[in-house]
């Protein structure tokens, strides 16, 4: 499945949020991804390092054409080109690999590559990064989102790595354009337990959490 469908901002921007899966089996990430919709999240990262990542990136894109559906841990050309075959509409990366970035550039698809030191975000961006990933965010917190857009204001930094609904808020306060979130936005107990129910009450609240910040 080639990426014949443009990823969408309208979605993104009506929740700036990219959920990252890792790790869980197909019949649970359809479970998640039913509910995470009919929460109002839009756009979702399946990283390349789960089993039978591909596989789950062609099948949600085939089940959920509502949503953005993207690969992470991108780190070589070689794991781009497979998770574009896969249909992915966006890629985010966990480093800085300048020949990934321009790939994506090249093929007019969103990237989100991660960076951490204003030197790092500002080669990714000036490369054509969509958003910067700043990763790890929770080492310093929104204060340093604050501080690195200080003299570079145009950037668009998408914190990840310990963004949870204590501190979101935080973070968007200080300038960030969206969050990457992991573990603190797919609760493993809700999972485990199969309560799905509450799982999208748990999606619901962190997208409360951004009132006022969203378009």
């Amino acid at each position: 499945m080639q990426n014949n469908t443009a990823f969408s901002w309208e979605y993104f921007q009506e929740a700036p949020l990219v959920g990252i899966i890792r790790g869980l089996d197909m019949d649970t990430i359809l479970h998640i991804t039913k509910v995470y919709l009919e929460a109002g999240l839009s756009t979702l990262e399946v990283t390349m390092n789960t089993p039978g990542a591909t596989k789950i990136i062609s099948i949600l894109r085939k089940e959920f054409s509502e949503l953005n559906i993207g690969a992470g841990t991108v780190c070589s050309p070689t794991d781009l080109q497979i998770a574009v075959e896969a249909g992915s509409q966006f890629i985010v990366t966990p480093i800085l690999d300048e020949e990934v970035i321009k790939n994506c550039v090249s093929q007019n698809i969103p990237i989100f590559p991660g960076a951490f030191t204003p030197t790092e975000i500002y080669r990714a961006w000036n490369l054509g990064a969509s958003a910067v990933k700043v990763f790890p965010a929770t080492q310093f917190g929104p204060q340093y989102i604050k501080d690195v857009l200080g003299p570079l204001n145009e950037i668009k930094l998408m914190p990840t790595g310990g963004v949870s609904k204590e501190n979101i808020k935080s973070f968007f306060q200080a300038g960030a354009f969206g969050a990457g979130l992991g573990g603190s936005l797919f609760d493993k107990k809700l999972i485990k337990d199969g309560d799905y129910e509450g799982l999208k009450h748990h999606f619901k609240s962190f997208k409360s959490e951004l009132e006022g910040f969203l378009s």
